[in-house]
């Protein structure tokens, strides 16, 4: 579950039960564009992701480019470091995490280095990899996987 927030407005999936508890509905993220919702430079949004780890990202419109008509969009300019495994208990939880992995001694270091296996690194990036999974999905069928 995840929702994008823009003042009061929240873009998701919407689920029709919500209007019969008196939660605000949903906009369809499926139809919402961030260049529409946000509209100016220095407009920002709120992503959350997993709402039991809440997971929030700042989304800040830093500047707008004309659209390259040789691009598929969406597509992933820069970034650091991996994205934090699934179910790791939020902020709190992928720093014991990342603490216990680097402790051999660490009480919780063979259970949780057991859990998350051998190919998690922290420290890990890639651009190319990112933009496969943004990919639609009749690009990905083409594209080199990593």
């Amino acid at each position: 579950m995840h929702e994008f927030r823009v003042g009061q407005r929240r873009f998701g999936r919407p689920n029709p039960e919500d209007r019969l508890i008196g939660i605000a509905p949903v906009e369809s993220e499926r139809t919402a564009r961030p260049y529409a919702v946000l509209g100016r430079v220095g407009a920002k949004m709120i992503y959350t992701y997993d709402f039991g780890d809440s997971w929030e990202h700042g989304i800040v419109l830093e500047k707008q480019l004309p659209a390259d008509p040789n691009t598929t969009y969406p597509v992933c300019a820069d970034g650091q470091l991996a994205c934090p495994p699934e179910d790791c208990g939020g902020i709190p939880g992928f720093y014991d995490l990342l603490d216990a992995l680097d402790d051999p001694n660490h009480e919780r270091h063979e259970e949780l280095s057991d859990w998350i296996g051998e190919d998690f690194d922290p420290q890990a990036f890639s651009l190319d990899v990112v933009n496969h999974k943004l990919a639609p999905k009749r690009r990905r069928a083409n594209a080199p996987k990593n």
